[in-house]
């Protein structure tokens, strides 16, 4: 039987990178469970930096890990952790001041797939973004898929869960933040769009796109240019382009 601290989705890391990266990170860590017999060089680094941290680790067989996993590809590790702890919008753009930096964010508008969330959040901190904002509903949360997709990107990108996406997208624009939303029939393209300023862009859901709230929210509505015969692009994707687009001109 498994106990129930196992069941808590969002108190559990696995894979070798996202469990590393929560461990360089300080994520305070009840337990690493290693599987038995199968401990190679990367499992006892794992294991070495854990006890030194003075976190218990357990060897578990690899039935119990494949019972405890929700990802399914748990690679021989899982360590049991406090939830993951989300930031405010404010703590955000205080993260932003403190670099001397315009603010540069990401909203998620529904992206219900944790797989395509941890992307998202994996390419977001590779490009510098000061935080991630998602909805409390109709959206993925913080759990074990979505770290191990981000290969523990989100133990060091601030990710702020908010009650009201439209009333935090006033929030933004109180503080002179720019917002983007992008649509496959938006006026502009992503090439004939400034992007230097303070900006937010709105990755809006796998299906459906941007909810109708925070469409009419966004100050401008952009599309990335489609060549060929399919006419949209998986959301982790689109969130790729854009964001490097915006990186290239705001560093130039």
């Amino acid at each position: 039987m498994i106990e129930d601290e196992y069941r808590d989705n969002e108190g559990r890391i696995e894979g070798r990178n996202a469990v590393i990266e929560a461990l360089r990170a300080g994520r305070p860590i009840d337990k690493i469970y290693i599987s038995k017999g199968d401990i190679d060089r990367t499992l006892r680094f794992i294991a070495a930096k854990a006890r030194d941290a003075g976190i218990v680790v357990k060897e578990a067989d690899r039935r119990k890990l494949d019972a405890m996993s929700e990802t399914h590809s748990h690679q021989g590790v899982i360590a049991v952790a406090a939830a993951h702890e989300y930031v405010t919008v404010e703590e955000i753009l205080q993260i932003a001041r403190d670099r001397g930096e315009k603010p540069f964010l990401v909203i998620c508008d529904g992206i219900s797939d944790p797989y395509n969330l941890g992307a998202i959040i994996r390419t977001a901190e590779s490009a510098g973004i000061h935080g991630v904002i998602i909805p409390k509903r109709r959206s993925a949360g913080i759990t074990a898929a979505v770290e191990k997709a981000s290969a523990g990107a989100v133990e060091h990108l601030p990710v702020a869960r908010v009650s009201n996406l439209t009333a935090a997208i006033s929030e933004l624009k109180k503080n002179g933040i720019w917002i983007y939303g992008t649509a496959a029939d938006a006026s502009s393209t992503l090439w004939e769009t400034d992007l230097t300023g303070p900006a937010a862009i709105v990755i809006g859901s796998e299906g459906e796109g941007m909810s109708r709230l925070v469409a009419e929210s966004c100050d401008f509505k952009i599309s990335i240019p489609m060549y060929g015969k399919v006419s949209s692009l998986n959301a982790s994707v689109s969130a790729a382009v854009l964001l490097y687009e915006a990186v290239r001109q705001r560093k130039n």
